[in-house]
């Protein structure tokens, strides 16, 4: 989900003891989105645990997927994924088993977060944020509340040339399954070619598709209504509290943000400490107060001044309700067909 600062990535190779010399401190190279965890997570995991954190910045899923399978994992121990990706990854033999044993703070995570349709039972990922997607709008200034995904795709006259949508590949397309009572991970040829006509359409009432401002432009008054993440809605009503967020009548997708372990990680078992010691509860609680997401770690999510649920109503949303929702799942040898409606959808006059 999400975070899409443009930064580039900078790997690191493993250090590793050679000949007879003394064996280097064990060292752990991270790939997260810039931002997703805490910036002296390196330094308080080294005094807890003596492993030095070599963090390398991703912007987008599509970029350390890209260069993962490229290098059949080598110089990364632990990402940071959307769960389609974490799927996908898997899928093609890159990640290794996850070790609950090694993970004792797994028994921080609500129940439900053991019940993902991506992974049951956490074999191959580990959830650390979840959310939804839905619209986001200025109160104080449309003529009606948004209620349905069609309002996004056929708007009122006072919203026209007032709307953003995100372009993220995924849940572009979801606007439209969603709307159409779909399955946000059809690959149906009759359902793409849909979509595909109502979001060429829809093009034309768009201020514009944007996947990092679209909270900004609401607190300007630029745009009045904005297809959005829960989270980055909350960025919008920090600065403007007549800014809500609402998930259609027809639903949302539930998006699902994890950990996971190469298969070709030289540290596996510094690889569980440091899972392990992103779960515990001070982490837990950093990441609901300072990326406004919801977290799956129950034990974080109970330390969290309930003053922030209130101010951010969609904070609120528990985990059984999160699990009503469909998660955007990998979709395999469909995705071509997928991705090429997409190109079709963003290339239209």
């Amino acid at each position: 989900m999400k975070f899409k600062t443009l930064l580039s990535l900078a790997a690191g190779a493993l250090m590793l003891a050679a000949g007879s010399a003394p064996a280097l401190a064990e060292k752990l190279v991270i790939s997260n989105w810039d931002g997703y965890m805490p910036k002296d997570m390196a330094e308080k995991f080294k005094a807890a645990t003596g492993i030095d954190l070599e963090i390398a910045v991703h912007a987008t899923n599509e970029e350390i997927m890209g260069k993962v399978t490229a290098s059949g994992g080598e110089g990364y121990d632990v990402l940071f994924v959307s769960s389609p990706f974490a799927e996908a990854l898997n899928n093609l033999g890159l990640l290794a088993p996850i070790d609950h044993s090694k993970i004792p703070n797994l028994a921080n995570l609500y129940p439900e977060a053991n019940e993902l349709k991506h992974d049951p039972g956490n074999t191959f990922s580990v959830p650390y944020t979840w959310g939804t997607t839905g619209l986001c709008y200025r109160s104080d200034l449309v003529k009606a509340a948004p209620a349905s995904w069609n309002d996004l795709l056929t708007p009122a006259d006072d919203l026209k040339g007032k709307i953003t949508m995100l372009s993220t590949d995924r849940w572009l397309m979801a606007a439209g399954f969603l709307a159409d009572g779909l399955s946000v991970n059809t690959t149906d040829q009759a359902d793409l070619d849909k979509v595909r006509d109502q979001l060429i359409a829809a093009k034309r009432n768009l201020l514009a598709y944007d996947d990092t401002t679209f909270y900004s432009k609401l607190v300007s008054g630029e745009a009045l209504m904005v297809h959005a993440w829960d989270g980055w809605c909350n960025y919008g009503i920090t600065d403007k509290p007549e800014i809500k967020y609402v998930i259609p009548k027809e639903g949302s997708d539930l998006w699902v943000d994890t950990m996971v372990v190469t298969k070709a990680s030289k540290n596996p078992e510094a690889a569980a400490k440091f899972i392990d010691f992103v779960l515990n509860a001070e982490n837990g609680k950093w990441v609901v107060e300072n990326i406004m997401y919801k977290s799956p770690n129950k034990a974080g999510m109970e330390t969290v001044d309930k003053a922030l649920f209130e101010k951010y109503p969609n904070m609120s949303i528990t985990p059984a309700e999160l699990l009503k929702y469909e998660q955007l799942r990998d979709l395999g040898s469909g995705m071509k067909a997928f991705s090429k409606t997409v190109s079709e959808v963003m290339a239209a006059k």
